[in-house]
Parts: C-alpha cells; structure tokens; sequence
C-alpha cells in the first residue's frame, strides 16, 4: 500500500467516526484534539480522508454489530482504517483479537483510552504535517481540546475503568480497574470548558462515586490551594467553578454509596444541579447478589428517601435490567413495585442481552428472550405511568430552560431542557413560540419558561 505524503500545499485529512457512550465520546475528543494540534484536518466522512479512525463500542451485541458494519463500510469506501475503542480490547475464544478477525485488512487496533497509541498507528500511516507546539488549534476550548457536543455542553470524564465485578459486564476487562484522573487536571480542563462557553458540564466516569479510591483520596493541588481527590471536594470545586459563568454542574453515574449523602446539601443549596443518574439495575437482593452489584435494593429505597428529604427538588434517573439469568415472577414484581414506591423520574431498562464474556451467561435459569422482552415492556410501562405523574407536578411551575435549538431566534418556538433532563437520554422541554415580540431564543443560553403541559416524556413551556 501506497505511504501517503503530506505537503505543504496539501493538509492531511483524517475521517473519525465515533460509537458508543458518553465515555467513548470524551476518548475521542481526546484524539481529534491531538490530530488538530498536530496539524491534521479532520471530517466525519469516509471518503476524500486519507485515513480513517473508527472509536468503537464493544457492550452489548447490537453496539458490537454496529461497530463490526462500521469498520466494515470504512474498509470499503476509503481502505486505510485504524480502530480503536472498547471493541478493540475484545478477543474471541481462542485469543484472537476480535476486530482483526473479522476485518484483517484494518491498519491497527487498539482499545479504550488509548490516545497515544492511536496517534502512533496515524503517523506511521500518514506523517504528521507540523509541530504541534507551533500552531493553535482552532474551535478548541483551549487546554480541554475539542469537543464533539454542541459548544454549549460538555462531558468531563473524571476517571477510566472500574473495580467492580458486575457478572452482566465486560467493561472491567476492557477499561481496566479503576484510574482517576488527577483532581488539579480535572479542574483546570473544567475552568477550560466554562471559560469557553460550556454552560452544562456532565460529569461522566465508570463509577463517579468511587472517584479517588484507587489513590486513597489523596490531596492534590489547584490553583496553588490542596484539594482532596474525592468526590465531595470534586462536586463542590466544580459548582464553585460554574458559579462566576451561571453554569450547570450535572453528575451521572453516581453509585448510591453512603458517601454520596454529602452531595445532597450542595445540589439543596444550587450550587450543582439537583439531579442524579444512578445506575440501580434491580431493586430484589437475591438478583443484585447474582449481579453482583456493590448494593442492597432495601437500602437503596432508604437512601432515596432520605435523598428527597435532603432535598425535594432532586431528580433520579436511572437504568435496569428486565429478564436476568434466574429471574422469578417474583423478583420482577419486587422490582416493579420498587419503581413505583422509589418514584424514579426517569427510568430506562434492557432486557437482559448475553454479551460474550459476561460471567451472568453461565448462571442457571436463562429466559427466553420473548419473556425478557415482555418484561421490560412490562416495566417500561410502569416507569413511564411513574414519569408522567412526577411530570404532571410540574404544570404552572416556572423553569429555567438551556435553549439547545431556536431556529430563526426561536420565533416559532424551540426545544431546551430544565435541570430535570439531561441531554439525549432523557426527554426535552418543547417551547412554544414566544407571546412577547421582544422575546428571542438563542441556542446555549438560559430563558425562563412556565410550564403549560406534559406530553408523553417531554414538557410544554411558554418562554416568559
């Protein structure tokens, strides 16, 4: 195969293409951060890019077939093709790396959190143009790199991999234990993100709670002051750093740890958004022991309740798992009676899918799929009946609304979401066309709105 060869009258393109969750989009605006500061131009197609990097998902069958196509429509249309992401990481049962048996023709592979390693697989196949301490990169947020979300939010990972065991999932074998990120490099790329416009900051992680464990909460330094690698002194650095810019702070993936019950003062005193993405997975404790999760589902309950009492504008999100390996009729009702007396706000579930790898798939008492996915249909139903009524106490409310898209400067309306709704997941607050002639709408800034009506998981608002 032919080398490619930069010129000064020609710049290096390369195609990205990036899957999966919020933790492999912070992965990936790791990497088109270093290509733009390396001079590389970058596109979000196949063809006319001299290369392109496939960031992949390796969860659950259906991420893992995306990935497979996508590598695959990558070889196809453009030829040179290096692969990196948790899919990457996965190999079949006799050792082989998954990705090059199915695609041999890739030029690399390499797994999650992996910048370096990328970047090394792109110049050996296509040289550098510059120095990358000679030009600025441009539509950066400065030290906190480029950003694939709209300029008016962000994700910031705070650490990679997990020290749980969960017999559902792979994510362990494939993002390693848990790492955390140095609390002052954590800072100072948020200080980055609002200094740059960011006015919703989504801290993301494998387990947010546990930040810190694995160096002991050890203090570390910021702006000259020591600060204790935790995440209470993480979540309060943060709110205090969005406060001057009137910005967002919102926490997922949050294990309901008692350590968390620190949280609450700060988000009752609006110093961080009232809202918690909390993955529960199931609420009886003879699924959660097969689960293995590093929960009791009656505690849980209890730490809810205490959490609304701490502060009773707080909303739950959260996800689980209908038809687990040895599921009674039983155990599903517990957990559809749990999301009634929990009143979660927000709740999505997965008909338990046997991902290759996953220790659950050896457990006895496999459903069949069609009573799994009635399950979850069962459950989505309930969680959905749950969701309007929380919905319903909202009418006649005034809201602050982030506007995510005005066209025409919102004069026929828009769509935004309140603290109540994080992006792409949950549902979005739809504002209706302005009563006031003055009245503008822009995307990425706050408007006030009243409440008029709910519509399925969304909320109808008149911008005030």
């Amino acid at each position: 195969m032919s080398e490619v060869v930069s010129t000064p009258s020609r710049v290096p393109t390369v195609g990205f293409i990036s899957l999966g969750c919020p933790k492999a989009l912070t992965d990936s605006e790791l990497i088109l951060t270093q290509l733009s500061a390396e001079g590389y131009q970058t596109s979000k197609t196949f063809r006319g890019a001299d290369l392109v990097i496939v960031n992949t998902c390796g969860f659950i069958d259906d991420a893992v077939k995306e990935s497979l196509d996508t590598i695959g429509e990558a070889l196809a249309e453009n030829g040179r093709v290096i692969v990196t992401g948790c899919l990457g990481a996965k190999r079949v049962d006799n050792g082989d790396n998954l990705v090059r048996q199915m695609h041999p023709k890739v030029l690399a592979v390499t797994g999650p959190h992996a910048t370096q390693e990328v970047m090394d697989a792109v110049h050996v196949n296509l040289p550098k143009p510059h120095d990358p301490f000679v030009d600025l990169v441009p539509n950066s947020f400065g030290v906190a790199g480029i950003k694939l979300t709209p300029r008016h939010y962000a994700y910031l990972k705070i650490s990679e991999g997990c020290n749980h065991r969960c017999t559902f999932c792979i994510i362990p074998s494939m993002r390693g234990d848990l790492v955390s990120r140095p609390i002052g490099a954590v800072l100072t790329e948020a200080r980055a993100l609002f200094a740059g416009g960011v006015k919703e900051l989504l801290v993301i992680s494998q387990d947010t709670s546990a930040y810190g464990v694995d160096v002991k909460y050890r203090t570390g330094f910021w702006d000259g002051k020591p600060v204790k690698t935790r995440m209470l002194e993480l979540v309060q650095a943060l709110g205090e750093i969005a406060e001057p810019y009137g910005a967002w702070v919102r926490l997922h993936y949050v294990y309901p740890y008692p350590s968390v019950d620190d949280i609450l003062p700060l988000m009752a005193s609006g110093l961080v958004l009232p809202y918690l993405d909390v993955p529960l997975q199931h609420s009886h404790p003879d699924v959660l022991r097969r689960m293995k999760r590093p929960a009791n589902g009656e505690k849980n309950l209890e730490r809810l309740l205490k959490w609304r009492e701490a502060c009773p504008e707080i909303v739950v999100r959260s996800t689980f798992i209908a038809g687990f390996p040895g599921e009674t009729e039983v155990e599903f009702t517990h957990l559809l009676d749990f999301i009634r007396e929990a009143e979660i706000d927000r709740a999505g579930c997965f008909a338990y899918s046997a991902v290759s790898g996953a220790l659950a798939n050896d457990l006895p008492g496999m459903l069949p799929i069609e009573l799994r996915e009635e399950r979850r249909a069962r459950f989505m139903a309930v969680a959905e009946a749950v969701s309007v009524v929380k919905l319903q106490r909202r009418l006649g409310s005034i809201m602050q609304i982030l506007v995510d898209s005005a066209p025409g400067t919102g004069k026929k309306g828009g769509v935004g979401r309140s603290y109540a709704e994080a992006p792409e997941i949950d549902g979005v607050v739809r504002l209706l066309p302005p009563e006031k002639i003055s009245k503008t709408l822009k995307v990425g800034e706050f408007t006030k709105a009243r409440i008029m009506a709910a519509q399925g998981h969304d909320l109808v608002a008149m911008p005030i």
